[in-house]
C-alpha cells in the first residue's frame, strides 16, 4: 500500500513566508502587466501634421519575451550560489566542506535525512562529486516548451472571451494538476485533498461569475470588447484556453518532478534555463510566427519591430517594463520554490490567489492613490468577498494536518465530512517517521564518531590503550 505521508508536505513558517512572498510578487506582476498594456507610446515617426505617432501598448507576446529574459537571471544567481557556496533550497556543498569549489550535491528525497545530521569524511566526498550533468541543461527545454505553448494558447483563446472568463477557466488548471499528481507522479492525494481542490475551483467560479455579471449590469471594464464575437468563436475560445490550462498544469507537474529526480535540477538553474530557452524559442519561433501572421499591429499579429522602436522612444514604458521584470523574476522564483516545498498542487492554488490578490490591490489604487487607475466597488464586489473566504477554506482544508489547517472531523462548517480517521492514520505515520528520524540520526552520529576516532591524527590516551591491549591479545 502507498504511505499516508506520500503526498503530504509540512507547510511550515518558511514555507508560507514563501508563499506569501510569490504572493506578493505576482500581484505586481499582473498589476504592471495590466497597466502596461494600456500606457501610450510614440515608435519615433511622425504624422502628417509632424507630430509623434502615439500607439497603445498591447504587446501580449512582447510580455511573455519579457518574463523568459526576466527568468535568465536565475542562471546567474545559480552561478553566485555555485560560486560563494551559498546555502538556498535545493542546493547542499556537504556540511564538512570538504568538496571542491565548483562542485554541488543536489539534494534528493533519498539525502534529505542524511544532510540533516553530520556526515563521514568518505560520504561527503562521494555525494559532492555527484554534478549536474550535461543533458539537465538541454532537457529544462521541456517545461519551456509547455510555458511558451500554454501562454500561446491563452493569448489566442482570450480574443473570444472576456476577461472574467479567461482568469476563471485559467483557475481551473488546479483540477489537471491534482490529476496528473496522482496519476502521472503516482503521489496518492487524500481525500481532504481533493475537497480542498473542490472548493478551490468553487471559489475561482464565484469570483469568474462575478465578473460576468457586473459586465452584464454595466458595472464592469465591459469584458475586452467581444460584442461582435459569434458562438462558435467563443466556443473554439474556450477549448484553446482550457487546452492552455491543461498544458499549464503538465509544466507544474513537470518541474515537480524534475526537481525530485535521482539527480534533479536545483530551483535557480531550473528557473534560469527555463528562461534561457524560452528566450531563444521566443526569437526564433514564436516571434516569426506572430509576425507574418495577419492582424491589427501593422499587419502582423505583434510585429516585434515596432515593439521595440515603441520600447526605445518611450520612457514610461520602459520604466514599466523594468518593473515588469524583476516582478516576474521574482514571482518565477518564489513560485518555483514553492513548488519545490510543497508541490505542483500548492503552486496552482497559488495561481488560483491572485485574481483576488488583484482586485484588493486595484481597489486601494482606486481609492487611496489615484482614481484613474485601479477598479471600483460595486454590488457584486460582496461576492467577491465570499470567493476569497471560499478560497482560504479551500486551501486551509488541503494543508492539513498542518497547523492551522482546518480538520473536517463532522463539524457544521464541514458539511457533515468526518475524516477523522485519515487524519489519525497521517498522524501516526508520521510519528513513526519521526521516531525513525531520530533513530537514523543517533545511527549516522555513532558511525561518524568511530570513523573518525580511528582516522583522526589526535588519538585520546584512552583509544591507544584500547588498542594496545587489543595488540596484546592478537
Amino acid at each position: 500500500t502507498m504511505s499516508n505521508l506520500s503526498n503530504i508536505a509540512k507547510c511550515g513558517l518558511t514555507e508560507c513566508i514563501l508563499f506569501l512572498l510569490a504572493i506578493f510578487f505576482g500581484t505586481g506582476c499582473s498589476i504592471c502587466s495590466k497597466t502596461m498594456m494600456g500606457l501610450h507610446g510614440t515608435n519615433g515617426t511622425l504624422d502628417d501634421n509632424g507630430d509623434p505617432v502615439i500607439e497603445m501598448f498591447q504587446k501580449p507576446l512582447f510580455q511573455t519575451f519579457g518574463m523568459f529574459v526576466g527568468m535568465l537571471f536565475g542562471l546567474v544567481m545559480h552561478w553566485v550560489v555555485l560560486a560563494f557556496r551559498i546555502p538556498f533550497p535545493g542546493y547542499d556543498f556537504g556540511g564538512d566542506g570538504g568538496a571542491d569549489g565548483g562542485d554541488v550535491e543536489i539534494a534528493t528525497e533519498k539525502t534529505s535525512l542524511v544532510n540533516k545530521n553530520k556526515k563521514t569524511n568518505e560520504e561527503t566526498v562521494e555525494a559532492s562529486s555527484k554534478t549536474i550533468p550535461t543533458w539537465m541543461y538541454f532537457f529544462l527545454a521541456i517545461p519551456a516548451i509547455f510555458d511558451l505553448a500554454a501562454t500561446a494558447l491563452c493569448m489566442i483563446g482570450l480574443q473570444y472571451l472576456d476577461v472574467s472568463i479567461y482568469q476563471m477557466l485559467r483557475g481551473s488548471g488546479i483540477i489537471f494538476v491534482a490529476l496528473m499528481k496522482q496519476h502521472v507522479l503516482k503521489e496518492h492525494l487524500h481525500k481532504f485533498h481533493w475537497v480542498g481542490v473542490f472548493w478551490n475551483v468553487i471559489s475561482v467560479v464565484i469570483v469568474g461569475a462575478t465578473a460576468l455579471m457586473a459586465t452584464a449590469s454595466g458595472e464592469g471594464d465591459g469584458g475586452g470588447g467581444n460584442g461582435n464575437v459569434t458562438s462558435a468563436q467563443t466556443f473554439m475560445g474556450v477549448c484553446l484556453l482550457m487546452a492552455g490550462a491543461f498544458v499549464q498544469a503538465i509544466q507544474f507537474v513537470f518541474e515537480e518532478h524534475v526537481m525530485k529526480m535521482d539527480i534533479p535540477a536545483p530551483p535557480l538553474l531550473l528557473i534560469g534555463m527555463e528562461g534561457f530557452w524560452g528566450t531563444v524559442l521566443s526569437i526564433f519561433v514564436m516571434y516569426p510566427i506572430a509576425y507574418f501572421m495577419p492582424g491589427d499591429d501593422h499587419g502582423s499579429y505583434e510585429d516585434p519591430f515596432n515593439t521595440w522602436n515603441i520600447l526605445m522612444n518611450s520612457r514610461n514604458i520602459q520604466f514599466a517594463f523594468v518593473i515588469y521584470f524583476f516582478t516576474i523574476f521574482f514571482y518565477n522564483l518564489f513560485a518555483v520554490l514553492v513548488t519545490f516545498m510543497l508541490s505542483s498542487v500548492w503552486h496552482a492554488i497559488l495561481d488560483n490567489f491572485r485574481p483576488i490578490t488583484v482586485w484588493v490591490t486595484d481597489l486601494v489604487i482606486f481609492y487611496y492613490i489615484n482614481p484613474l487607475f485601479g477598479e471600483v466597488w460595486t454590488q457584486w464586489s460582496y461576492l467577491q468577498i465570499g470567493g476569497m473566504s471560499v478560497l482560504l477554506y479551500g486551501t486551509a482544508i488541503y494543508n492539513a494536518p498542518n497547523d492551522g489547517s482546518l480538520l473536517l472531523k463532522g463539524q457544521w462548517w464541514a458539511f457533515g465530512i468526518n475524516l477523522s480517521e485519515e487524519y489519525d492514520a497521517i498522524r501516526q505515520e508520521q510519528e513513526e517517521a519521526d521516531s525513525d528520524a531520530k533513530w537514523e540520526s543517533k545511527r549516522l552520529e555513532f558511525k561518524a564518531r568511530t570513523y573518525s576516532s580511528f582516522t583522526s591524527p589526535k588519538i585520546s590516551v584512552h583509544t591507544q590503550a584500547l588498542r594496545g591491549v587489543g595488540a596484546q591479545h592478537n
